[in-house]
């Protein structure tokens, strides 16, 4: 078995404003993505938004009464993220957090996720276990989490790893989207789940 813990490089903050831009909404449209999993009143997490690609979309389609928890390392990547926001009229959804690289700090949020967004970031993490633990802990029984990785920087064996820390954790595996250029896996939380170790 591969190890959770290896060594791991944290996307640059300024390649976010890269990750963020129209050009790449060509290629992955949001709204395509999310809005089979996202509704409105439903609380999301998104785990490493960079600067907000995937948070202004999930904002949208929460809707007023819904809000996205975005947890992020690096405070500037978080600061580009509040500017998208609020351009688009949707700060107020938004609920921005800075983490540190051992723990996205979402005591508060026990059991009230209803979705999580994992999108080219479980990779970057020290310790992946850990990662699927906490979002576990801060899901609902039945709450879905889509975990996508680049197929360019995540071997096949490395993403099954990680499959197996998700289950591990109490979620269970219901489909496996075709997502360009990714391996992606729809994961749900089982009634019992995991708590944070």
């Amino acid at each position: 078995m591969q190890n959770l813990e290896s060594s791991h490089r944290v996307c640059p903050w300024w390649v976010g404003y890269l990750l963020a831009s129209p050009i790449r909404r060509l290629l992955q449209q949001p709204a395509t993505i999310l809005s089979p999993y996202v509704r409105p009143g439903m609380t999301v997490l998104e785990p490493g938004p960079g600067m907000g690609f995937f948070t202004v979309e999930m904002a949208r389609l929460a809707g007023s009464s819904g809000r996205v928890i975005a947890v992020d390392i690096q405070p500037r990547m978080l600061d580009g993220l509040r500017r998208r926001a609020e351009k688009a009229g949707l700060l107020e959804r938004v609920d921005a957090r800075l983490a540190d690289a051992r723990s996205m700090g979402l005591w508060d949020l026990a059991g009230q996720a209803d979705f999580t967004l994992a999108f080219a970031v479980v990779h970057e993490m020290p310790d992946a276990a850990a990662f699927f633990r906490e979002a576990a802990a801060a899901s609902k029984p039945g709450a879905r989490l889509l975990l996508v990785e680049p197929a360019g920087h995540v071997a096949a064996p490395m993403f099954e790893t990680e499959l197996r820390a998700a289950h591990d954790a109490g979620f269970v595996l219901l489909d496996r989207p075709s997502l360009r250029r990714s391996r992606a896996a729809l994961l749900e939380k089982t009634t019992t789940g995991a708590a944070v170790r």
